[in-house]
This record gives structure tokens, sequence and C-alpha cells, in this order.
């Protein structure tokens, strides 16, 4: 909304000029989303306390020392969802088709959230999985028509493998469900990692700042050019959007960090898999979400192959899936976890940042 108030004013003074640039606004946006989760944070975590009384948000199938964290409040993904929003309307061009679809990712995804963990506080059991899984299917497929059917200049229903020179590979209509593909394994691996405190919200940092990049480059005629990637007209405006994303981020890691003053739950972890997954589609990158996303991606693995594992031989692979509980099982301590996934993390975006000069 500032956006559109203040460009306006450039025709009387060249000061004004200024919020034109993607990354002035990008910044402010990381300043905005920052300063509005540090300064609602603490009453929201104060209102959300009241209103769970107190009720059980740890998950069962945890490590015995996790009870250790019991009263905990959950649901702080909704002072994400605020920050995010908040200021990502008040510095983006609001008239972008694409800010709004990746901003209607993260709401949609953050209800199906918030619905899930308003369950399990009032019924110790959350919203099926069959159910969440159909309410993703049907949010990311209704996406998806806007972004298919609505074409902005420059995209395509392509897939762009990296490393290689305009090599595009045109999906036609099958595009659709390998984004939905994308979108809602996105959404499930960062609620699958989403155990430990600050665990989850770091890599959303390092993915939010590597989108951010490539959000820029690719809506950047010259830049795209000159890297030989896919030129999207109106994504780099989507740079704001990872602006919010980051500080928002940051905002809540300064609750979130051990011990954790309060969870995201399901309203954060599945709203910000669901908006870096949209990223990741929208700015023709769903083969670097993977790379960029790496840690999610391990998490979500050790999971699949502990489960096939135990079905086909009865034996586990892992002391406890996801990935984090093995190493906690093994000794180590918490801090030190996610302080080294994180470390791999960061080492994996800027992995996947250099394949757009490789080409």
């Amino acid at each position: 909304m500032l956006y559109h108030f203040l460009v306006p004013l450039a025709k009387d003074h060249i000061v004004f000029n200024v919020f034109r640039y993607l990354t002035v606004r990008s910044v402010l946006a990381l300043i905005s989303a920052l300063v509005i989760s540090l300064v609602v944070g603490p009453w929201l975590i104060a209102r959300l306390r009241a209103l769970q009384h107190g009720g059980e948000t740890i998950r069962e199938d945890t490590p015995a020392r996790h009870r250790e964290k019991r009263g905990t409040p959950s649901m702080g993904g909704v002072l994400i969802l605020a920050a995010i929003l908040g200021s990502t309307l008040l510095w983006a061009n609001l008239r972008n088709r694409y800010v709004w679809v990746v901003m209607l990712t993260t709401i949609g995804f953050g209800l199906i959230g918030i619905w899930d963990d308003w369950t399990k506080l009032r019924r110790r059991k959350g919203v099926s999985a069959a159910t969440k899984l159909g309410l993703q299917l049907l949010l990311a497929l209704a996406l998806l028509q806007i972004v298919f059917w609505q074409r902005g200049a420059g995209w395509e229903p392509v897939l762009a493998i990296p490393f290689f020179k305009g090599w595009l590979v045109n999906l036609g209509w099958m595009w659709i469900p390998f984004a939905m593909l994308v979108i809602i394994g996105a959404s499930n691996a960062v609620n699958l990692t989403d155990g430990l405190d600050g665990l989850a919200i770091g890599p959303v940092i390092m993915a939010g700042g590597a989108f951010g990049v490539i959000a820029y480059l690719t809506g950047n005629f010259k830049a795209a050019d000159y890297l030989k990637i896919l030129n999207v007209k109106g994504a780099g405006e989507l740079a704001v959007f990872c602006g919010a994303l980051i500080g928002a981020a940051i905002g809540f890691l300064w609750f979130n960090c051990h011990p954790a003053q309060v969870f995201m739950g399901d309203a954060g972890s599945l709203a910000l898999g669901g908006a870096i997954g949209m990223l990741a589609v929208l700015t023709k990158a769903e083969l670097l979400l993977p790379l960029i996303g790496g840690l999610y991606v391990v998490e979500a693995g050790s999971v699949i192959i502990q489960v096939v594992s135990y079905k086909l031989t009865g034996r586990r692979v892992f002391r406890m899936a996801p990935l984090h509980h093995h190493y906690e099982l093994a000794g180590w301590a918490e801090p030190k976890i996610v302080v080294r996934f994180w470390i791999v993390s960061f080492a994996l975006a800027l992995l996947a940042l250099t394949t757009l000069k490789l080409r």
C-alpha cells in the first residue's frame, strides 16, 4: 500500500524515486516484518499461552526429553503469517499477480495448519492426514490455475534444467500436477523438520534469501539474458515477498531459539513450506528447490526410508525419524544439531545460487 502511495510522489520530488527499486523495498519489507514480529510477538505469545490453558503441544513421537517443553504454546506461525503478509502489503506492488498468488498460498496453507493446531488442542488429535492432504491438493490446484491460464509475459509451463544453457522441457498441462507435487512436498517437508527449537525456521531464512536473489534475476531482463536463465516479467516483485519472509523468520527465531518461548506449529510450517514451493514454481526454479531446501528433503527422506524399511523388513534404519531425532538419541545436544543443520542448509543454498552462473 505504501508503494502505491509513495511512488506517484516521485513526479513531484526525486527523493521518492527510491521506492521504485526492488532492492530498497525488499530491505524495507525485511525490516518491517522483523519489527512487526518483535513488537507483536510478546503479546501474541501471552495470548496463545492463555488460549491453550497449558494444553499439550508436544508430539507423542518424540524423544522423552521433549516432555520438558510441556506448556510451551504452539500456533506461533500466526505471528509469522501476520509479519509476512503485513509487510508485503506495505511494500509490494499489489498489481502484480505473482505477489497475490504467493500470498494466497501462504494464507491458504496457513489456515489449514491453524485448523490442525486448534483441533489438536481441543481433541488431542489433529485433522486426519487424508483431510489435510486433500485440502492441500485442492488449494494448490486452484492457485495453479491462475498461473497456468493467465500467464504473464515470459512465463511458460517449462522445466528449466540447472547447469545447462537454454535447456527447457515443455511439460504442457502436465506442469500442473508436477507443480502441485513441488508445493505440497515442500509444505510437508518443512512440517516434518519442525521438531527442535529453531530447526525449521533457520533454513527458511536461507531459502528466502536464495529465492529473493533468483526472483530478482529472473525478473530482470538484462540479468536473465546474461545468466541465460528464463526471464519472467514481474517475477522480480517476489523479491519483496522474500524480504518479508526473511524478516518474519528472523523475528520468529528471536522467540523460537532454544529454549523456545513458542512453537510455530502447523500454522507456520505448512504455510512457510507452501510459500517456498510456490516461489520455486513462479521463478522456474523447481529443480533448484531440492538443493535450496536440501535439509527439508533429507528430513522428509529419512521418514520415508524409516517407514518403508520397517514395513518391509521390520527393522528401523534410524533410531528415530525424522533425522534430527536420530541425532538426539545419539547424544547430540539440541543446539548442536540445530546449528549444524543450519550450516548444511546455508552451504546448499549457496551451492544452488552458483548454478545460475554455471550454465
